[in-house]
């Protein structure tokens, strides 16, 4: 099998498949199995669909309006009508790669046989997604149960061949325009069909994944930056030990510990505590990295838990059970998905916190052990990296506010019979916002930190090789420092492209041995 393509199964997928498919335009292919699933649940759904007793979303309407029964030959402008009224999204255009995982996520629970979807309508969503066709999804419009209703819908739409879609050019066209340059026939919904689209957290959980594989890499470059900072306050690696955080056995903690002692290896400028008496021991936001960094690690592990149960869910109202019954559930509410969207980014404003109040404290010429003021080549004349650090202040200052939980709100709506939601597709909005603020700050960090070691350099004392490795790569990117004989604008926006391009993890790893 090409390793490009991604097989959909009965049993769920992965969160690498899901990154793949969002980011990697892998195509996707319905296996045997699934194909046979979809027909099974399908004859169930017509059986019942022949029945005069009303079966929710079969032949009766919804939400608010379930108690209606729906005659036959209305069943198929009720699933036309249901995708046209639920796709009410404002706002604006959520990223290709958010909608791409939602349509795969979407497929992925189709493809289970629990939702009575016929085949051709799951070969339809793999085509499109092949095709490379984004439906245009807006920011607004979900609140977390009954699903990510709005935005499914606006992709439900796309496979009518109605609405707006961006194609492959990155042009945005009317869907059905789309839809027949690349050959694609648009579905003919038939009961419990427009439903079964809209129905699942899809969009809140491939946030989440995308959110879990970002946070990953940043957590490893924030250790590194730590370890940076730390060693450029000629602070001590002794609180690094592996007996110390031995006796504290929380995984992440250690992990964070030890990636941070592996980069201060070898190095000249750690343990000079005894030439600055006063200095007993180093500042929390030093001597604490791993424990707050750690405590990171591990809540990341739980939300991947999370996530792996999500995935492996089959996320519809009313499923197909194996027995041929079709059941009315609550299993579209997205509280699971949401309070870990919500502690995700609890954890990433802290790691923000943690690592502005370190550039904090080189920039100071009052705690920062003999750095010139602001690390500027010629304080007075010039101010150094002072409003870099305002930057990455105002940054913290905006992640604290995204770390209020949205999952702790709810709001009535249709008509009280959907009283209590999730919210979990507003945390998801508001996480990618924080992790993006989160690159940024690591970015000012290490900026800040790699011009205080070569300023240590300067001063006679040897940097460990794991920093002079991350300088060196820094600078063949051309992230640019301050000159001998002029100060340059801080070059924050190149720094960051570094890091969440993962090549100071890279630039690292060839001296540290591979970092966790």
């Amino acid at each position: 099998m090409d390793m490009h393509t991604v097989v959909v199964g009965t049993s769920g997928t992965t969160a690498q498949d899901v990154i793949a498919v969002a980011r990697g335009n892998a195509r996707v292919e319905l296996s045997a199995a699934a194909v046979s699933a979809l027909a099974a649940a399908r004859e169930i759904v017509d059986a019942l669909a022949a029945k005069p007793e009303p079966v929710y979303g079969v032949s009766t309407g919804f939400g608010a309006l379930a108690s209606r029964h729906i005659s036959p030959e209305l069943r198929a402008q009720l699933q036309r009508n249901i995708v046209r009224s639920h796709a009410a999204g404002m706002g604006p255009r959520v990223e290709r790669e958010v909608v791409r995982a939602l349509m795969f996520l979407r497929l992925k629970t189709v493809a289970s046989g629990h939702t009575g979807v016929r085949p051709e309508v799951a070969q339809t969503m793999a085509d499109v997604l092949n095709a490379g066709i984004t439906p245009v999804v807006h920011e607004y419009g979900s609140l977390g149960c009954s699903g990510d209703l709005a935005p499914l819908s606006h992709c439900a739409l796309t496979l009518m061949g109605e609405g707006d879609a961006e194609g492959p050019d990155g042009t945005v066209r009317p869907a059905g325009e789309l839809l027949a340059a690349h050959g694609i026939t648009p579905v003919e919904l038939r009961e419990k069909e427009g439903l079964a689209l809209l129905n699942g957290t899809d969009g809140m959980l491939g946030m989440l994944v995308m959110a879990l594989a970002d946070l990953r890499s940043l957590y490893t470059s924030a250790d590194i930056t730590a370890a940076l900072s730390l060693e450029a306050l000629l602070g001590t690696d002794k609180v690094l030990a592996p007996e110390l955080h031995a006796i504290r056995p929380h995984p992440g903690q250690g992990a964070s510990a030890d990636n941070m002692l592996r980069v201060l290896a070898g190095s000249g400028l750690t343990g000079h505590h005894q030439d600055d008496a006063p200095r007993v021991q180093d500042a929390y936001s030093v001597r604490c990295a791993p424990q707050v960094n750690g405590a990171g690690r591990d809540t990341l592990a739980y939300a991947a838990t999370v996530a792996d149960r999500e995935l492996a869910s089959s996320v519809d109202n009313p499923v197909v059970l194996p027995d041929g019954r079709v059941e009315s559930n609550g299993n579209f509410h997205g509280a699971p998905v949401a309070y870990v969207l919500d502690f995700l980014a609890i954890v990433a404003a802290d790691l923000g916190s943690i690592a502005e109040r370190r550039t904090d404290r080189l920039l100071d010429k009052n705690r920062s052990h003999g750095l010139p003021p602001f690390l500027a080549d010629d304080p007075g004349v010039d101010s150094g990296l002072m409003i870099a650090q305002y930057t990455q202040a105002a940054l913290v200052s905006e992640m604290k506010r995204l770390a209020v939980p949205a999952s702790a709100d709810s709001i009535p709506s249709s008509a009280m019979q959907e009283d209590h939601v999730s919210m979990g597709w507003s945390a998801a909005r508001k996480l990618r916002t924080a992790v993006d603020n989160l690159a940024r700050i690591v970015a000012v960090e290490l900026y800040a930190a790699t011009r205080a070691v070569e300023l240590r350099a300067a001063q006679g004392l040897t940097p460990a090789p794991a920093s002079l490795a991350a300088i060196e790569a820094l600078r063949a990117a051309g992230v640019e420092g301050p000159g001998p004989d002029r100060f340059l604008s801080p070059d924050l926006a190149a720094a960051d492209a570094f890091v969440r391009s993962g090549k100071l993890v890279a630039a690292v790893e060839p001296v540290t041995g591979p970092l966790a």
